[in-house]
């Protein structure tokens, strides 16, 4: 069952249902970062955008801590493809910007979209990790220089889709993960992703958290299944356990 909460903000009365970019952040028990996070994308965007917020089943203050700075809250069943179609399906800009709960990004990174809408369908943006030690660093450009030799984007990369291109090829697959990867193919089959500076901030927990050159291994092998084929309810599992197997 979906669940919405609207807040109708005084700059979109004028223009209900004309946003041109319409945000969507997918939140499960982010309320550590979420206020400094949604305020940071609400400074950037523009009149007449909106920003969609939708939980996952949070047992946290997320979803009260959205509906104070968001224009629209959603409940939905778990899993970020869940939850971003839940978003897309609410949506009423011509853009769609899946952005993740612990991504920073600025007024900068808004006006590098407006700039590049009138030529591609879809993209992404460059990141660099929120941890400043240089191994990070070359962690950020390898995943940059990827996505640019391969044409896949990533969801720490803030994938931006046209709305209609977006439902025509069936939004984000129903399965637990690589739905970032699995949509990026359909789209690269349309045209090349367009590639974008300046670089979002991404967290880097995850990587302190199990160890960069474990982490790197265990995102590496479980991409190098997918590609062999493996079910991606198995790589979820294996993922959470930690284990490539």
């Amino acid at each position: 069952m979906l669940w919405l909460h609207r807040r109708c903000r005084k700059q979109l009365r004028w223009r209900a249902g004309m946003s041109r970019v319409s945000v969507i952040i997918p939140v499960l028990n982010e309320a550590d970062v979420l206020a400094e996070s949604l305020a940071r994308v609400r400074a950037a965007l523009h009149a007449g955008d909106e920003l969609i917020v939708v939980d996952g089943g949070s047992t946290d203050d997320s979803v009260g801590i959205a509906r104070q700075i968001a224009d629209t809250v959603l409940t939905s069943e778990p899993g970020r493809s869940a939850q971003m179609n839940a978003g897309a399906k609410c949506a009423t800009g011509v853009w769609l910007w899946f952005v993740h709960a612990d991504t920073v990004l600025d007024s900068r990174h808004r006006e590098a979209l407006d700039e590049a809408q009138p030529k591609g369908q879809w993209g992404r943006f460059d990141v660099r990790l929120s941890q400043p030690r240089f191994l990070f660093r070359i962690i950020a450009f390898m995943m940059n220089w990827r996505s640019r030799l391969t044409g896949i984007a990533t969801g720490d990369q803030a994938i931006f889709v046209r709305r209609d291109v977006f439902w025509e090829q069936g939004g984000f697959p129903a399965q637990p993960l690589m739905e970032d990867i699995a949509l990026s193919r359909r789209l690269r089959a349309q045209s090349r992703p367009l590639c974008l500076r300046p670089p979002l901030i991404t967290s880097s927990r995850r990587w302190e958290a199990n160890g960069p050159w474990h982490t790197i291994w265990l995102m590496w092998t479980l991409r190098f299944r997918y590609w062999r084929g493996a079910s991606p309810d198995v790589l979820y599992r294996d993922y959470y356990r930690g284990d490539a197997g």
